[in-house]
């Protein structure tokens, strides 16, 4: 990249951190899957009888322990919400971590134990399997993924292909596998996909090269990124001050064509049907960044135990 860069690559290359993330909005989130088990949330008609009744059958004032084992390889991630977890229910059971997020663990590996109230325990099992057996499932695809590059200088990146309600768990899940993480919404990026353009009446020539200008004049203290399906696209592009030009569905022979014309004027990025498969041709190519959502939301969940002691 020549001297004339607004941003370095670095800028681009940020990952969430758990104390990124905001603790009411997780005990929201948590909130939300406690009512769904205990109180029908979500249900035009809520049941008259709430709350647990099977655990309701167990002796009062019951202690207990448990334990979570890995029963596959994977790459951990959700502990921070357990205790959070915990919390909603009562206060007077504990979470103690044996690992932490991005570690990956072998089969049988206990991830930690939980222990306290039984009631507490066993009304919030399926609640903390869920998020930790999902978010495992992201950081474990994740990995696989990152690895995929080898010793590429690409980045790999995620998208906001995310599940609505859930995007900075999984792109924090993204994070822990290795990925870097994308712009989180609308709001720290101003990037011009091919729907804008065409609202524009911008997608080639001149007209292409004033959207883009004006959008690099307006927004100076934000990156500005522009989507092009075609190499004609590209020096309009380059002539307008685009800081990041995103290469959609570029085949592997256009791409490397994209990367001798950017020539290290802007920063490139690859996008659209990124496979496993793929990532180790797209490494060879020069590409500054791959982005990809296939982590999240072709991750599988990882089968995590919660085993009684």
């Amino acid at each position: 990249m020549g001297h004339e860069a607004r941003y370095s690559k670095d800028t681009f290359q940020t990952r969430l951190k758990w104390q990124d993330l905001d603790p009411d909005y997780l005990r929201q989130l948590v909130g939300l899957a406690k009512i769904e088990d205990l109180a029908g949330a979500g249900l035009a008609n809520r049941p008259e009888r709430l709350g647990d009744v099977t655990t309701a059958l167990m002796p009062e004032g019951a202690k207990g322990k448990a334990q979570l084992t890995a029963r596959e390889p994977l790459t951990v991630c959700g502990l921070g919400l357990l205790q959070t977890t915990l919390d909603s229910y009562g206060q007077d059971c504990q979470f103690e971590a044996n690992a932490e997020d991005g570690q990956s663990v072998d089969h049988g590996e206990v991830i930690g134990i939980l222990s306290g109230s039984s009631t507490v325990l066993l009304q919030a099992e399926r609640v903390i399997l869920n998020f930790l057996q999902h978010l495992s499932g992201v950081a474990t695809e994740a990995r696989l993924y990152v690895d995929a590059l080898g010793k590429s200088s690409s980045v790999l990146l995620d998208t906001r292909k995310t599940l609505p309600g859930y995007r900075v768990l999984q792109k924090y899940a993204f994070a822990c596998g290795g990925g870097y993480n994308h712009r989180i919404g609308l709001f720290d990026r101003v990037m011009l996909k091919d729907n804008h353009l065409a609202v524009a009446g911008a997608t080639g020539g001149n007209r292409l090269s004033e959207t883009i200008a004006l959008a690099v004049n307006t927004c100076e203290d934000i990156p500005v990124e522009v989507e092009v399906d075609t190499l004609e696209q590209i020096i309009p592009a380059l002539e307008a001050g685009a800081d990041i030009i995103l290469l959609d569905n570029f085949n592997p022979p256009e791409l490397k064509q994209a990367v001798s014309i950017i020539e290290g004027r802007a920063w490139t990025e690859a996008s659209g049907g990124v496979t496993l498969d793929s990532l180790s041709d797209l490494g060879d190519l020069g590409l500054d960044f791959i982005s990809t959502g296939a982590p999240i939301h072709q991750s599988k969940w990882k089968d995590i135990g919660l085993d009684w002691l």
